[in-house]
């Protein structure tokens, strides 16, 4: 055991896993960083690897190994030393193992390595998880889970390597079949075993002084770790990691932070991040983790965001049915500046003679477009405007909207009070939407939260209602793969009015939609391909690179978070009753999963939803435990 000399001769082992076989180009900037570093770099890849990933891990790798996807990174990690051989691999000064579950460099590798270079050290790491008072994987003679290095970064010295104990522990490696295999059998006794026989470990990112406050920091506090020790990684899982646990660790902020102090703060290009992460994540997870929220301004002015992203031609299309709301509707167009164009739909000449005559004296350029009245607001955005919307770089999209169906009548139009003045409130509010879609050039769209009051409620829950399947199917024959899930919300306009750019919604306007597209009236009022294009606008911006959030004025974010602490209160209440306290996960699961709530599924089919909904729910319900 000794410090490193100058110019160390170092083997580079990355292990690389993606359901697709796509490599994302955060890979090839590790990589670029990783080989400065190294003599060497072998590659060892679990299951698919398409040709465009094969070429850009050839450009880094001087050995490509593609496996069967099996034994996790402990066995991949087994397959390459095997492939070296001992006698090879004692002739290099450490050996790193690294894989692509982390992101980075955010400084150079190379800070870290002269840094460790100079400790008379065995073997070392970049982070540790805490020690953990019991052992839930029952793999540790301890009983509870000691500290140990996290195994997506682990550096070996010779000292270590040429080890008789070190050689037999990779030799005799035991089968893993599960991630839980993988942690409990080989990361986490990993550190504890080897330094109890003698061994000496250390950390670059000391975090003793958060023993207490987390076990993973750089899960739970990664902008802390970056900010303040210059840790060069993060994680990929912080963007996508099950809320639950989020909730359970934290109030939720680590993600937003570290994404945020990145953009801001670091040379780190967050489209790395992006490009990952919407081809390969939910977008219900990226907004939560990511807090895919934004309260803005309705009276006063954000700083303004220069960039050559910022949007330069703005429209709205307003679609006007009801005629006697028009004087509300054209008190929210006079929100737009001044000099904005605004095309307005209508369904007859009438109407059109009406609404010219209204918007006369407005400072707009006003163009009024009589359209067919089939596929209401739906096909007036997709076949109406078609032929200009690429002529914008950003749109607002919205329509009048009048619930019938719902008594009393204040219950819908608080559906569409929701919509309006979540999008066009204020032109300071305006002002501001262009300003967010400026500081992120990766937005796509923005749009409010579904309703959640009164009848809406329980929709609100189970917003595919039984349109899953009808919107995978649409995404699928338009030649759309993202990751969807029936189990999780669609981030979507449930309300179909939103800002957006153009350029987001590209594969769906490049079918050339025709009104004998859509269904004629009378439409149901759920399940039909108006439904399945509500639930699958924002998808299709996922598609091609652009992530959706959901949109607040302040002075509404104040009736809804009101609201919903009014929720959380009584319900939590109500639950704690029944059923017992507990954090909100523990009161959650014994909720979804108590037998008495069989009786349940037979009050279903007594709501005022439709039968469909009623279906759907009862799928929920099941799927979460109930009836057990």
């Amino acid at each position: 055991m000794a410090a490193l000399a100058p110019n160390p001769k170092r083997l580079g082992i990355f292990f690389f896993f993606d359901a697709d076989g796509v490599v994302d180009d955060y890979i090839e900037t590790m990589l670029a960083d990783m080989v400065k570093n190294t003599a060497e770099l072998c590659v060892v890849v679990n299951g698919k690897l398409d040709s465009a990933g094969r070429a850009r891990l050839e450009k880094f790798a001087d050995k490509l190994i593609v496996r069967e996807n099996v034994g996790l990174d402990a066995w991949a990690y087994k397959t390459a030393l095997d492939s070296y051989g001992w006698s090879r691999l004692v002739e290099f000064d450490e050996t790193v193992l690294f894989n692509a579950t982390i992101m980075g460099p955010v400084y150079p590798f190379r800070e870290m390595f002269d840094s460790m270079g100079t400790r008379d050290i065995d073997f070392w790491g970049v982070t540790w998880f805490h020690e953990y008072p019991e052992d839930p994987f029952g793999t540790t003679p301890e009983g509870y889970i000691p500290r140990h290095l996290q195994s997506h970064f682990h550096v070996y010295r010779r000292s270590l390597v040429s080890a008789p104990q070190f050689q037999d522990y990779w030799d005799h490696l035991p089968p893993m079949s599960s991630y839980l295999d993988s942690v409990g059998k080989h990361e986490i006794p990993f550190t504890k075993r080897f330094e109890k026989l003698g061994f000496k470990s250390d950390v670059y990112v000391n975090t003793e002084d958060m023993e207490g406050f987390t076990n993973q920091p750089i899960l739970f506090a990664p902008k802390t770790l970056i900010a303040e020790k210059r840790c060069p990684i993060f994680k990929r899982r912080t963007f996508f990691h099950p809320y639950d646990d989020v909730l359970n660790q934290s109030v939720g902020n680590a993600a937003v932070e570290l994404y945020e102090y990145l953009r801001d703060h670091t040379d780190y290009d967050t489209n790395l991040i992006w490009n990952n992460a919407l081809r390969s994540m939910n977008m219900a997870d990226l907004v939560k983790n990511l807090k895919l929220t934004y309260v803005l301004p309705t009276q006063a002015l954000n700083p303004r965001i220069e960039t050559d992203a910022r949007p330069q031609k703005l429209a709205l299309v307003a679609h006007v049915y009801y005629m006697d709301l028009l004087d509300q509707t054209l008190r929210y167009l006079r929100s737009m500046p001044e000099g904005a164009d605004l095309i307005i739909t209508v369904g007859s000449e009438e109407k059109a003679a009406q609404v010219r005559s209204a918007c006369a004296e407005m400072p707009y350029h006003v163009e009024v477009r009589r359209i067919e009245n089939r596929g209401r607001d739906v096909s007036a955005l997709l076949v109406g405007v078609k032929d200009i919307i690429d002529n914008y770089d950003l749109v607002c999209f919205f329509h009048d909207k009048k619930v019938t169906q719902l008594t009393p009548g204040s219950i819908g139009d608080g559906f569409a009070y929701k919509c309006f003045e979540n999008l066009l409130p204020t032109r300071e509010f305006i002002e501001n939407v262009v300003n967010k879609f400026a500081q992120e050039p990766r937005l796509g769209m923005m749009f409010p939260t579904a309703p959640n009051h009164a009848d809406y409620f329980l929709p609100y829950s189970i917003a595919w209602g039984p349109n899953f399947e009808g919107t995978k199917e649409l995404l699928r024959d338009m030649g759309v793969e993202v990751p969807l899930d029936p189990h999780k919300e669609p981030i979507a306009p449930l309300g179909t009015m939103f800002w957006f750019r153009p350029a987001a919604l590209a594969p769906l306007f490049a079918k050339d939609w025709q009104w004998e597209d859509f269904p004629p009236e009378p439409n149901a009022i759920d399940g039909t391909l108006l439904h399945y294009i509500e639930r699958g606008y924002g998808y299709f911006g996922q598609s091609v690179g652009y992530f959706n959030a959901w949109l607040f004025s302040d002075n509404f974010a104040r009736i809804e978070l009101t609201n919903l602490s009014y929720y959380t209160k009584e319900f939590s209440y109500g639950t704690a009753l029944r059923f017992g306290g507990g954090s909100a996960m523990e009161m959650l699961k014994s909720l979804h999963s108590h037998k008495t709530l069989k009786m349940r599924l037979a009050h279903f089919a007594k709501t005022r939803l439709p039968k469909s909904w009623v279906a759907a729910l009862k799928r929920v319900y099941l799927r979460r435990g109930g009836g057990k």
